[in-house]
């Protein structure tokens, strides 16, 4: 499988949007309560888009290597992923379309594991329909998606902590140690906070000073 040459998709330009839809069953996690294949088959006619599956495990190795196949082969733009929380694999599929030349901000996810199947696992059809909506929702989202691009900026090592308390000092003198310019700045007399009034602190019963 070859790297073709990254793209820049106009996302809302002359350029028609090339959307993949792809509705994992993570195994049953989805499909026991989500009927995976029509919501694949219902995606087929939204605006953009040009191919949608049903898939296993959308995050396995062999399925992640038939997304990134679908994009070089059907020429995709854009791609939603209708799985488990994006907290868990976004990073994950952002990863693997960056790895065939799509921004990897040309990506959107419908969770369908958390927010559907496992609250709805009594009512398939209901679940069903509701699948199908946050699938909708995602490629209308995914249409006027833009690419983004990161950027390295220099950095300046210095640091303004606000607060004398015991966190602000120690945070002080972490960054300190760590070789950053610190300022701490307080509003009262003296630094020490709460700690700097108590008499005596267990378990030594030393004075707080």
């Amino acid at each position: 499988m070859s790297k073709p040459t990254p793209t820049k998709p106009s996302g809302g330009g002359d350029q028609d949007p090339r959307i993949g839809v792809y509705v994992c069953h993570c195994g049953l996690n989805i499909a026991q309560s989500v009927d995976c294949k029509r919501v694949a088959q219902k995606a087929e006619s939204e605006k953009g888009v040009v191919l949608s599956k049903d898939i296993v495990y959308a995050c396995s190795e062999p399925g992640q290597q038939e997304i990134k196949q679908d994009i070089i082969d059907k020429g995709l733009d854009r791609v939603v992923i209708a799985s488990c929380s994006p907290r868990l694999h976004e990073p994950t599929f952002k990863k693997m379309i960056d790895s065939v030349g799509l921004n990897p901000y040309m990506l959107d996810m419908a969770n369908l594991r958390e927010q559907c199947s496992w609250v709805h696992m009594e009512d398939k059809e209901s679940a069903t329909q509701k699948a199908e909506t946050l699938v909708n929702m995602s490629v209308a989202r995914v249409r006027d998606l833009e690419p983004l691009y990161e950027e390295t900026l220099p950095l300046t090592k210095k640091t303004l902590v606000i607060g004398g308390g015991v966190a602000g000092i120690q945070a002080a003198l972490d960054l300190a140690d760590s070789g950053y310019e610190v300022t701490l700045v307080e509003k009262n007399p003296s630094i020490g906070g709460v700690m700097a009034q108590i008499d005596k602190t267990f378990p030594t019963m030393d004075c707080s000073i």
